[in-house]
């Protein structure tokens, strides 16, 4: 009988022991098919080993750049368990520094991030304190904004919050306008040498540096030498496009916007195209030189352009083109309009 007990409780025992596996393995089960499902939604397929490893090592979007800290900017210092030691609203002076309890001199906070700044000041703390843990935020964002004028759509000024490029403040301002020209221009209203380590230059040389110009389509087809990082106080600006003029026997005379080189033949089109009576072979361009009051006349052959045996004359900036009409139809024309009406008026007669 002690016997059978032995081996009731042994088998009790299996039973149990059997029983907790049996319940590990359903709970394994459901977990990985309530990971699966998530894990294929996830990726948009099947989940493997290797997919799941990929996913966790591949590389993310990479974050923008940090914000970095200008004068004028306020900032909350915090120093872990030293309430004595924090501060709030700690403006960074004009040239760029700030000052924290026991720390003697100035502590550099302009063009270095909030992390930056925090590890520079921890660092300048370690002969007070073990293992200082300081943590810096923006309290205001005050440097001087950027600003964007000039043809594009949206003409503003914009505070950063972090680093941006010309092409992503130009999409801030809903890019260039219609009448926009073929380059954008940077003017530096602001110190460089905050953030910038620069050498002695001149007068002359400073003015240089202080205004750059790109061309537009660089700029916005994403370039890296034509789309650098815009600074505090910038001034963006989008010039108007250079313009001629079509005038004359068109069907839309009008001004055009010169964004890239035109033919005169091209304006022309432009313009709706010649009407009926156009002397072809006297199409005149007036051409003034900036420097003087001199104008110049160059006559082109559209009939002769057509057959590429002229050459289609590329225009420049302030050029009249007058389209003419020949002379002997227009006064035919003109003869008809006014005397067709007089004669319908005159009485009607038979003759027999």
């Amino acid at each position: 009988m002690e016997e059978q007990h032995r081996s009731l409780r042994g088998s009790s025992c299996l039973d149990g022991m059997a029983l907790v596996r049996t319940w590990a393995m359903i709970i394994l089960l459901v977990g990985s098919a309530r990971v699966a499902p998530a894990q294929q939604e996830h990726n948009g397929a099947p989940s493997s080993t290797t997919s799941v490893a990929a996913d966790i090592t591949s590389p993310v979007t990479t974050p923008p750049e940090r914000y970095r800290i200008g004068a004028g900017d306020v900032l909350d210092i915090r120093v872990f368990n030293r309430p004595q030691l924090s501060r709030d609203a700690v403006r960074v002076d004009a040239r760029g520094v700030i000052r924290m309890p026991l720390i003697e001199g100035d502590i550099r906070a302009a063009c270095l991030t909030e992390g930056e700044l925090a590890e520079a000041i921890g660092t300048r703390y370690l002969t007070y304190l073990r293992n200082p843990q300081v943590n810096v935020f923006v309290k205001e964002f005050q440097s001087q904004p950027v600003a964007v004028i000039g043809a594009v759509n949206n003409p503003g000024q914009f505070r950063l919050q972090r680093r941006v490029r010309l092409l992503e403040l130009l999409a801030f301002a809903n890019g260039p306008a219609d009448r926009a020209g073929r380059t954008v221009q940077i003017i530096h209203a602001t110190d460089a040498s905050l953030c910038e380590k620069t050498t002695a230059v001149g007068p002359d040389d400073e003015v240089v540096s202080s205004f750059v110009s790109y061309k537009l389509r660089d700029t916005l087809e994403g370039e890296d030498r034509a789309n650098p990082y815009v600074r505090p106080g910038d001034i963006i600006s989008v010039p108007d496009a250079d313009q001629i003029y079509v005038v004359g026997n068109v069907f839309q005379p009008r001004a055009i916007a010169l964004k890239e080189p035109i033919t005169v033949s091209r304006a022309i089109a432009m313009a709706g195209g010649e009407q009926r009576d156009t002397k072809r072979e006297r199409v005149r361009i007036v051409r003034q030189s900036p420097e003087s009051t001199t104008k110049q006349e160059i006559y082109v052959d559209l009939s002769a352009i057509e057959k590429r045996q002229a050459e289609d004359v590329m225009l420049q900036a302030n050029d009249i083109v007058a389209v003419p009409t020949s002379t002997g139809r227009t006064l035919l024309r003109s003869l008809l309009g006014t005397v067709v009406p007089m004669v319908s008026q005159l009485p009607m007669r038979v003759v027999p």
